[in-house]
């Protein structure tokens, strides 16, 4: 890695470099005020990136939160209810921002293991609207599901939930980060993936590797509304095509996310080998290893980790997630779960 060449960092594939080629792209975009929608780069990479997931507009914005804020408050009004999974991103890691920046009451599934909730879950936990109650304003769905080890979800799971909700004059929303990672591991194109559901959102500084940046989608009348909502958010930039032109580079990333899935599942098998350690084969790019049959805390083990040279997070108390990424190669991985190996020897 850049700070430290001898670190493997799986820590998150947020973690990526920009490559030679994106910086040069940087240096030499062409580049305008795009709250005017004066930027050349950033307009093609929106009319790019709406291609991409086969929606009629697309809008860039500075991070995948704010991607995921900017339609939950398009989408829904002040007192309605969030319908999503127990432990989806937008409801774990979103600082409660549906309820701070848009006025919404959340309503949570536990679709477990399955990632996405079946119609019946979907279809008992909508509340329509009465003098009591506040009515459903948005289903949101996530795939790939990141806490559950970046779970590639079906199409016909996502369409099967998402029609219960628009039957019911429900919009759905797909936070979408690593969509193209779902669509590599499942075989299809992306846009089959989105065609279910209203709006989506897909980050292009994950595996992708763009320095910064994420994408939301959806039909013309919704992008109009979210740029409103991106200026609100204060998400409104001025000469962006400077970070927008290694986006329309990242674009082109899509068939190498492969390598990252053949990686972790090389260090998935690496890491279910040793003793104590349970580590499920991985749909994608993300790898969860669980410790508590060694007797091993996550955060103890995020430490001793570090001091190995090898970054990566905690889950849960007895759960850690390694996770490739393109700056990772099969050298990288194999010399990880070595030292990984004799870390966990040296805490049991």
């Amino acid at each position: 890695m850049d700070t430290d060449e001898d670190t493997i960092d799986l820590r998150s594939d947020t973690v990526t470099t920009p490559s030679e080629a994106m910086r040069e792209a940087a240096r030499d975009a062409e580049v305008g005020d795009d709250v005017y929608r004066d930027d050349p780069t950033v307009n093609e990479l929106e009319r790019r990136a709406a291609d991409a997931v086969g929606t009629e507009a697309a809008l860039y914005v500075p991070s995948g939160t704010m991607a995921n804020q900017i339609a939950v408050h398009v989408h829904t009004e002040p007192g309605q209810e969030l319908l999503l999974e127990r432990e989806s991103h937008v409801y774990r890691w979103e600082l409660a921002g549906a309820a701070k920046l848009s006025g919404t009451q959340t309503r949570t599934i536990d679709a477990g293991e399955r990632c996405v909730p079946t119609p019946e879950a979907v279809r008992e936990g909508l509340v329509d609207e009465d003098l009591h109650r506040p009515g459903t304003g948005l289903l949101s769905l996530e795939n790939t599901h990141n806490y559950r080890g970046g779970t590639a979800i079906p199409v016909d799971r996502i369409a099967a939930a998402a029609e219960v909700a628009r039957d019911a004059d429900v919009p759905v929303h797909l936070d979408g980060a690593r969509v193209f990672n779902a669509a590599v591991a499942l075989g299809v194109d992306a846009s089959e993936i989105v065609a279910p559901v209203d709006t989506v959102t897909f980050c292009l500084s994950k595996g992708l590797g763009a320095p910064v940046g994420s994408i939301v989608a959806g039909d013309e009348a919704f992008v109009d509304e979210a740029r409103r909502v991106r200026k609100l958010f204060g998400g409104g930039m001025r000469q962006a095509g400077m970070i927008a032109a290694p986006g329309l580079l990242a674009l082109e990333n899509v068939d190498r996310l492969a390598d990252d899935h053949a990686n972790a599942e090389r260090l998935a098998a690496g890491l279910d080998a040793l003793d104590g350690v349970s580590a499920p084969e991985p749909d994608t790019n993300i790898v969860v290893a669980h410790t508590e049959d060694a007797g091993i805390a996550a955060a103890d083990l995020v430490t001793a980790c570090k001091d190995a040279g090898v970054g990566c997070v905690e889950f849960d108390e007895y759960t850690t997630r390694f996770t490739t990424h393109l700056d990772v190669d099969r050298d990288d991985v194999d010399a990880a779960i070595d030292r990984i190996g004799d870390v966990i020897a040296e805490l049991a």
